[in-house]
């Protein structure tokens, strides 16, 4: 059905309208009561000649439904002509609260962020500012910075570098239909390249607002700088950074002690889940350094893995498979450069990590003496060594209770001196807490002692309490503690490491079978013992209130038969390795949250 034109109304009084009194005769020939609609109908009926009225139309409102036809707009309507379209209406784009302070234009952005941003933004922010431009409407105009803005401005360090040829080039904004929402009028086009860059960054912010963290963090930083003078503020900050192993949003975390009782821990995927071992894991080590996530593990099967341990995936990086010798220690060497692959042989592999080549250890490692009186000859077993602090020695236990010192500072691979206990070795230790040279060892009659490397003599010795079935002795890397495990599911903690007392701080009994697993953590609150006779037989014991965690493991923990064990440099995982070839891996959300 067609549109058909509404009829005119009159929208005011006459001003000489005259006011007839009530039952008087109107006279059909008087026109000065006749409207031009009322006229045209007498013109059509009567056949007379139709005249339109002399008074003004501007009290007459045409209302049609027709699309091409024109308004008449009542003059006394217009006090909003004036006005922009954007003035009359707005769009809500979730824009931060007016509590949030404002972020300034000259607040530090990546310009590609900004570049990217330009070119990819999304079609309903150019489908909003094309119609505003086909209404002839434009965005507001920038208001100017406030006070707080100028302030926190100035507080901006200097760009390390800037770009000459930024100031000279000339961008169109009126030719990119992406770009037009940049204009501050409709009839803007050229811009330079600085206010090119101001604009896009407005524009970022304007869609992304500041996020909590970041408001926070730059208040704290203010708060510094206003309690401290400008260069030294700065000087500790840079300090701060440099010499601190934390990230950004933790550098001004202080440590906090690790509350007992409770850990929170939380199971991840397993570290080998890309490359499962096809035997019993025998060694578990994460790498030497804060920042190369890396762990290794060595296996039955002969074959040494990397890991990149990220918390998610656990990609897999390298596979060594050593067929002549079948491994049971592996060890990241204290420089982080290479591994030292050990096992029940009178030979070690090194495997360099930077060129991925193996070596294995030079001849005439025990000597070129093979009479048989040479108690060097005799000795066909690696499997109990350990790297001193600054790497320069290797310690091999060996037969009889002697005790190897391997030259490794020189590269030469060479035994360049030995020392003796009076029963077989079971485990060695180089002291942190006292001299570098100091070498701690364990006896099979549960005797220790400490040596002087330099001079090969024992300067301290003592009985461990219990005096029966010492397996494994383990130190933590601060020089605070000492633990020793027995055959008979106890260990004994002693403190400092190098006390000559025969009396330990505490006997912890939580385990039943021979201890064959000890790992203290890189900061000293948390000691792990496991036993590998029994399945499930694992626990952590807090440090230094020597008390197990109550909450782990439960009794659908799938530990296994737990073989080893290590934490990761910042404490953040623990990698427990069990017989069927499985590296599971827990977060400890304690030093995630700190």
């Amino acid at each position: 059905m067609g549109k058909h034109a509404r009829k005119r109304q009159r929208t005011g009084k006459p001003q000489n309208e005259e006011v007839q009194p009530l039952g008087s005769v109107i006279s059909v020939l008087d026109d000065s009561s006749k409207d031009d609609e009322e006229r045209r109908l007498e013109s059509m009926l009567f056949g007379t000649q139709y005249v339109p009225s002399k008074r003004s139309e501007k009290n007459v409102l045409a209302v049609s439904d027709e699309e091409d036809e024109d308004l008449q707009i009542d003059v006394g309507g217009r006090e909003l002509g004036h006005l922009l379209d954007t003035d009359l209406f707005f769009v809500d784009d979730a824009a931060p609260s007016a509590l949030e302070p404002p972020v300034p234009d000259g607040a530090e952005e990546d310009e590609e962020t900004s570049e990217a941003f330009s070119a990819g933004s999304s079609s309903e922010d150019e489908s909003s500012s094309e119609g505003q431009e086909e209404d002839g409407g434009a965005p507001s105009e920038a208001q100017p910075p406030t006070p707080e803005q100028t302030a926190f401005h100035k507080s901006r360090k200097a760009p390390a570098w800037t770009d000459p040829d930024d100031q000279q080039i000339q961008v169109s904004l009126a030719s990119d239909k992406r770009l037009r929402k940049l204009r501050d009028a409709p009839s803007e086009d050229l811009v330079g390249g600085r206010e090119y860059e101001r604009r896009l960054r407005r524009q970022f912010e304007k869609i992304n607002p500041t996020p909590e963290w970041a408001i926070k963090a730059r208040r704290k930083a203010k708060r510094r700088r206003t309690s401290v003078s400008g260069d030294e503020s700065e000087n500790e900050v840079v300090e701060d950074l440099l010499t601190s192993t934390n990230g950004i949003l933790s550098a001004g975390k202080k440590s906090r002690g690790l509350p007992q009782g409770t850990l929170a821990i939380e199971r991840l995927r397993d570290a080998n889940i890309t490359a499962k071992a096809e035997g019993e894991v025998k060694t578990v080590q994460f790498h030497p350094s804060p920042r190369i996530p890396i762990m290794l593990t060595a296996s039955t099967d002969r074959r040494l893995r990397l890991f990149n341990i990220d918390g998610h995936s656990n990609p897999h990086l390298q596979t060594l498979h050593i067929p002549s010798l079948p491994l049971t220690n592996a060890l990241f060497h204290p420089d982080g450069t290479s591994v030292l692959l050990t096992g029940p042989r009178p030979f070690y592999y090194t495997y360099d990590l930077q060129s991925g080549a193996s070596r294995r250890s030079p001849r005439g490692l025990w000597g070129t003496t093979f009479a048989n009186n040479n108690p060097l000859a005799q000795d066909a077993s690696m499997e109990t060594c350990a790297f001193s602090p600054s790497g320069e020695v290797l310690a091999v236990g060996g037969r009889r209770g002697y005790v190897h010192l391997v030259d490794w500072q020189s590269g030469a691979g060479q035994v360049v001196g030995s020392v003796k206990m009076n029963a077989g070795v079971k485990s060695v230790w180089w002291a942190r807490g006292g001299e570098a040279r100091e070498l701690m060892t364990l006896s099979e009659d549960s005797e220790v002692y400490i040596w002087d490397v330099g001079q090969r003599r024992c300067i301290k010795r003592w009985k461990e309490d219990g005096g029966f079935g010492s397996r494994v002795m383990v130190g933590d890397n601060k020089g605070q503690y000492l633990a020793i495990g027995s055959n008979t599911g106890f260990v004994n903690v002693y403190s400092p490491a190098l006390s000559t007392s025969d009396k330990p701080l505490k006997t912890i009994g939580n385990l039943t079978t021979s201890i064959s697993s000890l790992q203290f953590s890189h900061d000293s609150q948390i000691l792990a013992m496991a036993s590998n006779s029994k399945k499930d037989q694992m626990r952590l014991i807090h440090l230094p209130s020597l008390t197990a965690f109550s909450n782990w493991p439960t009794s659908s923990t799938p530990l296994g038969h737990v073989t080893a064990m290590d934490f990761s440099r910042g404490n953040e995982y623990v990698a427990v390795g069990n017989n069927r070839g499985r590296v599971l891996l827990y977060q400890l959300r304690n030093y995630i949250n700190q």
